[in-house]
């Protein structure tokens, strides 16, 4: 079943007779255009339509295989109309503003605006194989650039120097950085989102790296935490029990296997080391267009893993003022069991 056949079923189930969709994942998901940001898809019992402005012309009838209009709005809105009279129409209630809705009502005054949420996100968490092929070459340029990124880690360097050399290779590459990449030494590793500052390394720290890379509009996303020098005899004991942790979890993937019951395997074995509480997030989520959608692994999570799924799998326990580890792996969910797409080596402490 194509893209757009499993979309009008989803319609069909949340009671919409048209979509209008203006998430930017969600444009590029649907109509392959790649600058999702400025472009809209109207989805109606007629057919599917890119909307777009004159700036993306050519871009447009290159990349998306969707018919498309050419305008800005109210523009856009005009030309939908007369098709939506006494129509059902969904729009993306997550990423429309107030203001977006309210000229949407202005324009399309004989249509029944509803709002949906999903739709196009529960399709995508089951990727086709280019996506995964996508997803795939993103973690393998990830990988290459920690390996060549991994010696410079070390005592007299600043967090600040090891993010921008990931960068910049990663620039080099033709791909950029997925999130705002987080280096975290010493204490500064109880943040689970201490993106890099001018702090130097010290000897005998831990220091935890979170990257990815978006390569041809698909992420990738992987932390390790790597020792500089000889930690202190806790610190390393932490590492091993998160590192016990996140190898039983991957090892648990599966389809059926439920991501509550991913993230209850991790905190369980977290918690026999007593650092249950010490674990401050979920185990993880799905990665694609976006570096964070579903499936959610968290303890309410009523996702349950299917193949084509792509996850993370990232416990970690973090002690104030002492440090952090959390280490994760990107995770394929295949027929059988699952594929590690990460491949970076892990410490052995």
């Amino acid at each position: 079943m194509s893209q757009l056949e499993q979309l009008r079923a989803a319609m069909g189930r949340a009671g919409v007779d048209a979509l209008w969709i203006s998430d930017a994942a969600n444009v590029r998901y649907l109509s392959g255009f790649t600058s999702g940001k400025d472009g809209k898809v109207l989805v109606t019992p007629q057919g599917e339509t890119l909307y777009t402005d004159a700036r993306y012309t050519v871009q447009a009838a290159q990349e998306s295989r969707l018919p498309q209009f050419i305008a800005r709005p109210p523009a856009t809105l005009e030309h939908a109309a007369p098709g939506l009279a006494d129509l059902r129409v969904g729009f993306e209630a997550e990423s429309l503003t107030v203001a977006e809705l309210e000229q949407l009502r202005a324009y399309w005054p004989q249509a029944t605006l509803v709002g949906t949420a999903g739709l196009l996100s529960d399709l995508r968490m089951v990727k086709s194989p280019d996506e995964v092929q996508a997803v795939r070459d993103a973690q393998a340029l990830a990988d290459r650039v920690f390996a060549q990124v991994r010696p410079m880690i070390r005592a007299g360097v600043r967090e600040l120097d090891v993010a921008l050399e990931i960068e910049s290779l990663l620039r080099r590459a033709g791909a950029e950085s997925a999130f705002e990449i987080i280096v975290a030494s010493g204490p500064r590793g109880a943040m689970p989102h201490g993106v890099a500052s001018d702090r130097v390394i010290e000897d005998g720290e831990l220091v935890t790296v979170d990257m990815g890379a978006r390569l041809n509009g698909y992420n990738s996303d992987m932390t390790r935490t790597v020792a500089v020098g000889t930690p202190s005899p806790e610190m390393a004991r932490v590492y091993r029990a998160v590192l016990e942790a996140e190898e039983a979890a991957v090892q648990a993937v599966q389809p059926g296997v439920s991501g509550a019951d991913l993230d209850a395997l991790a905190r369980g074995i977290l918690t026999g080391h007593g650092l249950g509480e010490a674990f401050a997030h979920s185990l993880g989520h799905g990665v694609g267009l976006m570096v964070h959608e579903g499936p959610s692994l968290r303890g309410s999570s009523e996702d349950v893993l299917r193949p084509g799924m792509i996850v993370t799998v990232e416990p970690g326990a973090y002690l104030p003022d002492v440090g952090g580890v959390r280490i994760e792996d990107l995770v394929l969910v295949t027929e059988d069991g699952h594929e590690v797409l990460s491949r970076s080596e892990k410490e052995v402490l």
